[in-house]
Formats: C-alpha cells, sequence, structure tokens
C-alpha cells in the first residue's frame, strides 16, 4: 500500500465515496466532439427544377414564385439562417449558472509532533451571477429576436431584390423587341438609300444619317444584350443556380398592389411591421437590460460556502466560509458608464433609422405619382403618333409617300413606345422597392413589437 492510498483511506468514507461519484456525473454531462468538414464544391443547382420547393412549379415563372424560390435557395441567406443557432446557444449560455467550487487539500505529517494526515474539503458558491441572471438572460433573448428580426428583414431583401431583378428582365426583353423592330426600318431604309445612291439617284450625303440612326440602335441592342445578360446571371446567383441556367419568366408581372395613399396612412404603423425597425429596438432592449446588469454588478462579489477538515492533531472542524470583496477600487464604474453610453448610441441610431425609413417611403410615394402623371401624358402622344404612323403605313402601301418619311414615322411611333415602356418600368421599379419598404406581399412578421424598457 502506497503512502498516498493510505493517506486516501483516512478521509471520511462519505467524501471517498463522492469523490467518483462525481467524477461520473462530470463525464456523462461532456459534449463529444464531431467533425463537421466544409463542402469541397460549389451547391449549385443545374437546374431550376431542382431548387428546393420548386417541384410543384410550372413554367413560366411568376413573379410571386420566382421571389418564393430566391427566399428558399439563396446561399447567403441561408447561411445567415445560421445565426439563428448562435442566438439560441447565446440564450442557454446567458442562463447558466457558474458551477459551485469544490476544494480539497491533504497534508501528511513528514515530522513534527503530527500524529495523523490532516485534510480539508470546502464547497463555496458565487452570488454574484445569482444576482444579474434575469437581465443578462433578458438581454440575451432581446438578442435572439434582433437576430431573428434581421433575418427577417434579410428575407425581404432577397424578395425584393428577386422581384427587381424580374421586372428588370421582363422589361428589358419588350425593349428588345421594340429596338429590333427598329433595326428592321432602319435597315431597310438604309440600304434603299445606299441603293439610291449607287444607281446615281441621291447623293453620298443622303447615306450618312441613315447609317448614323442604324448604328446608334445596334449598340443600344448590343448594351441591352449585356446588361440582360448580367441581370439573368445576377437572378441565378440569387437563386443558387448555375449560371447559364434557363429560367423561363413569365411576360406578366404579377406585382403586390401598394396604393400610394394607403402607404401613407399606414406609416404610424411602419415600426411595428419592418423588421429592421424591430431588429434596432430589440437590440436597445437588450442594451437596456445591460445597463441594469452593470448597476446590479456594482454590488461587492460575495462567495458563501463551507469547509470542512481535520488539522493533524486529529482536530476536526467544520463551518461556513464567507468571501467578500472590498469596493475600494472597482465599483464596475467603469462597465456602467459603457453600457450607458452604448445604450445612448442605440437609441440615435433607431432614431435615424426611423427618420430614414419614412423619409423613403413618403419620396418614393411622390416620385410614384410624378411617374404616373408622365405615364398618362405620354399614352396620350403614343395615340396621337400611333394614328400618324397608321395613316403613313397606308399612304406609302398606296404609294402616295416616300420610303424616308414612312420610316421616320414610324419610327416616331417606336420611340414613343420606348419612352412609355421606360416609364413603365420606372413605376414597376418603384413599385417593388415601396413593397419591400413597407412589407406589401412580404412574408409576416413573426415577432411581436417589444415592450419599450422604463428608463
Amino acid at each position: 500500500m502506497t503512502r498516498s492510498t493510505a493517506t486516501l483511506r483516512r478521509l471520511p468514507r462519505r467524501t471517498r465515496q463522492a469523490v467518483p461519484a462525481g467524477l461520473l456525473a462530470l463525464l456523462a454531462g461532456c459534449a463529444a466532439y464531431r467533425p463537421l468538414p466544409l463542402p469541397t464544391a460549389p451547391r449549385l443547382a443545374a437546374s431550376w427544377h431542382d431548387l428546393h420547393h420548386a417541384g410543384a412549379l410550372r413554367p413560366p415563372l411568376s413573379v410571386p414564385e420566382v421571389a418564393a424560390l430566391a427566399v428558399e435557395n439563396d446561399p447567403t441567406l441561408r447561411a445567415a439562417r445560421a445565426s439563428l443557432g448562435v442566438a439560441r446557444a447565446q440564450v442557454l449560455d446567458a442562463g447558466i449558472l457558474p458551477n459551485p467550487t469544490l476544494s480539497a487539500a491533504v497534508t501528511p505529517v513528514i515530522g513534527g509532533p503530527g500524529t495523523t494526515t490532516g485534510w480539508s474539503v470546502g464547497l463555496s458558491q458565487d452570488l454574484q451571477a445569482l444576482v444579474t441572471l434575469r437581465p443578462r438572460l433578458q438581454a440575451a433573448r432581446a438578442e435572439a429576436g434582433q437576430v431573428d428580426a434581421s433575418l427577417l428583414w434579410q428575407e425581404w431583401q432577397v424578395i425584393g431584390q428577386a422581384r427587381l431583378l424580374t421586372v428588370d428582365l421582363v422589361e428589358g426583353a419588350r425593349l428588345g423587341r421594340l429596338l429590333r423592330q427598329a433595326r428592321a426600318l432602319l435597315a431597310h431604309r438604309y440600304a434603299a438609300t445606299r441603293a439610291a445612291v449607287a444607281e446615281g439617284n441621291a447623293s453620298l450625303t443622303a447615306v450618312s444619317p441613315d447609317l448614323a440612326a442604324l448604328t446608334t440602335t445596334e449598340r443600344q441592342i448590343d448594351a441591352l444584350d449585356q446588361l440582360q445578360q448580367t441581370r439573368r446571371h445576377q437572378l441565378a446567383a440569387l437563386l443558387g443556380l448555375a449560371p447559364g441556367a434557363a429560367l423561363p419568366l413569365a411576360p406578366r408581372l404579377d406585382l403586390p398592389a401598394v396604393p400610394p395613399a394607403a402607404v401613407l396612412a399606414s406609416l404610424p404603423t411602419l415600426p411595428e411591421r419592418r423588421p429592421d425597425l424591430l431588429a434596432l429596438r430589440l437590440g436597445y432592449r437588450a442594451q437596456d437590460a445591460r445597463v441594469r446588469a452593470a448597476i446590479l454588478g456594482q454590488f461587492p462579489r460575495l462567495t458563501i460556502g463551507f469547509t470542512s477538515g481535520s488539522d493533524t492533531g486529529g482536530v476536526r472542524s467544520i463551518g461556513p466560509q464567507i468571501t467578500l470583496d472590498l469596493p475600494v477600487f472597482d465599483r464596475n464604474q467603469g462597465k456602467i458608464a459603457l453600457a450607458r453610453a452604448t445604450r445612448r448610441q442605440l437609441h440615435a441610431e433607431y432614431a435615424a433609422r426611423l427618420a430614414t425609413a419614412i423619409g423613403e417611403v413618403r419620396a418614393m410615394a411622390a416620385d410614384s405619382a410624378l411617374l404616373r402623371r408622365q405615364l398618362r401624358l405620354a399614352r396620350r402622344h403614343l395615340a396621337t403618333t400611333a394614328r400618324i404612323a397608321d395613316a403613313a403605313t397606308a399612304a406609302f402601301r398606296a404609294g402616295n409617300l416616300t420610303e424616308r418619311a414612312y420610316v421616320d414615322f414610324v419610327t416616331t411611333r417606336i420611340e414613343t413606345e420606348q419612352q412609355i415602356l421606360a416609364l413603365e418600368q420606372s413605376l414597376r421599379e418603384q413599385q417593388v422597392a415601396m413593397a419591400t419598404l413597407t412589407g406589401a406581399g412580404m412574408p409576416t412578421v413573426r415577432l411581436a413589437a417589444p415592450a419599450e424598457p422604463r428608463s
């Protein structure tokens, strides 16, 4: 029998039994390591049929269907959802109290008048964590709600971006058809002018304006094709599709109705509906809880417990033990000042965001009204130019109008249609932006408006 074994056997029986039981409890509560290897290749769908929740959809895809696919498949959004697990883990961590402290010591006799091995056992608990438990837990829960609201706001942004790209692609296809129609007319006129010059019926200077008009239109078509390609790539990235994957879009744009009068009337309730504003309010609520925790933390740290032991003379003792910090230098004044300053900063940030949000919606409502007035005037102008173009077409076919005049009248009608298309596209883009800022057609806010903390 070794000396350490003999010493252990001199301890009380209950103490000897508690040691292996404590070790088993610690081992039972330990978490096991599991590897999580990183992906070796990008997870991009080769076809839109392979996207999540695409099985029940039938082509062509409407704007709401494209937006729904974006919410489910956007790689950045799917990665952001992992932050919910982090927030829940922080709530769990905030509600866990510190472990009690167990201390033990053995003092074997190596000389002197002692007759037996001394030992001591102590158990203590820090009470400071109990004092600040409630505000710390409130702060963690508010932060978890803030993460949830921020994620919902990010979903709104993804939906708005998917709507906007779909609108631009559909309207860009309409513009492409008009430009190609104009190019066909200009190319025909340019060919006729060149033939007249070759036959000696027109001077070379007559070719210059026709060639310039044709070249300008071809450049517009090339620029539009490049822009459309960029939009398709952006929408594919938003959906988690491989670049170049086909995505059939419906030519009819089904957008949520956003009446400006209704939007302006609903502005007072915007802070209860906008997830970004809710996230800021929850962040302010969490910081207010940290202020309370810092104030409670200024009280002296108190640790209580009990000790039991036996000295080398065999005298046994047991009694309470109290440890109290003396607040001479550190009264938690630094943490209190930092918490209050951060709360003031969050208060100012929320006020600024609220003012910006209201101002953006009001500005977009005014812009939409202006675009509607311009669109009404352009449509009236189109009615006039269309009648003139129809009359010019009939006169040209009857041989009563030159080709140059005919092409000029028809080109004017096409340019007016392009102007109307541009105004309609701008109006729809404004509609998408206003719906994103006000929540029209967006996922329902899953969060109740947080109660404001008492000052």
